[in-house]
């Protein structure tokens, strides 16, 4: 038999949407016949992914998957035609396996399962977007899911200390708080980290709707919506939603007095099904 080639294994994935290693299997199997192939892709399901590729995934679920000792997390987005399908248990356990997967190798290449999920569920499947998060140095990476997938959220706590992180305070504390962000979506963790451009649109912003006010008191106003935008953008700075009348910025003090040193939040990704990444 002839070695099989780089470019037989494009053409058959070319003709079948199928995986490269699928592609790759079917044509040893075949003793390099391209369309013996192709009927032996169709035989196990996997050629029909390639009828289906071209359907809008436009449903879906986030997966994440965590470190046992919480030192590093992955969200990944999975995308499917229907609602029904993103509320399928197969489904749900094919989300849950590549966030793993991602979680233990980043690099690794899914799609060969990706089209297999496809044969067995008669959907298109998209894995679409993965992102991980693991502190800096002492610190700890909490989840939360809210129901329904749809929403999912890492955040990063540096604590300064590893025995702290395992601080039952501690963790309860990470997961308020990541259940807050699912909630209000902050833009960034403090007011340094927001971008220049979008400090410069609410300048112009604020600028448009104090005109026609005294040159005096213009600035007065742009301040005071800069001040409104960061308070409802910036996370430390947003009023956490279980006590309002307390900032995240405080809680996260109050907390930190309790256990003996200081915690940071030092990032936090937010995933949204269909959003732009």
């Amino acid at each position: 038999m002839s070695a099989i080639s780089k470019d037989d294994v494009l053409n058959l994935r070319e003709k079948t949407g199928a995986g490269l290693i699928d592609c790759k299997r079917a044509l040893i199997e075949s003793a390099g016949d391209l369309d013996e192939a192709v009927s032996i892709l169709r035989k196990k399901g996997i050629a029909s992914a390639a009828k289906k590729a071209g359907r809008d995934a436009g449903e879906g679920i986030i997966a994440q998957s965590l470190a046992a000792d919480k030192s590093k997390g992955v969200l990944v987005e999975v995308n499917c035609e229907t609602d029904f399908v993103a509320k399928n248990e197969d489904f749900v356990a094919f989300a849950n396996e590549i966030a793993q997967k991602l979680l233990e190798q980043p690099d690794a290449d899914l799609e060969s399962e990706r089209t297999e999920q496809v044969a067995k569920i008669g959907e298109n499947i998209r894995i679409s977007r993965s992102q991980a998060l693991e502190p800096k140095e002492s610190g700890l990476v909490e989840s939360y899911v809210h129901t329904g997938a749809k929403v999912a959220v890492l955040l990063s706590m540096g604590t300064g200390s590893p025995s702290v992180s395992s601080d039952s305070k501690v963790l309860s504390l990470a997961k308020d708080l990541c259940m807050h962000i699912a909630a209000t979506s902050p833009v960034c963790v403090s007011r340094d980290d927001v971008p220049e451009d979008l400090v410069a649109k609410e300048k112009d912003i604020a600028m448009a709707q104090a005109e026609g006010k005294p040159p005096q008191a213009i600035e007065k106003i742009i301040q005071g919506k800069l001040e409104k935008y960061f308070s409802n953008s910036c996370f430390l700075e947003q009023p956490f939603v279980k006590d309002p009348d307390h900032s995240i910025k405080q809680l996260l003090h109050a907390t930190s007095q309790e256990v003996g040193t200081e915690l940071t939040v030092e990032s936090f990704i937010r995933f949204q099904v269909g959003e732009d990444s």
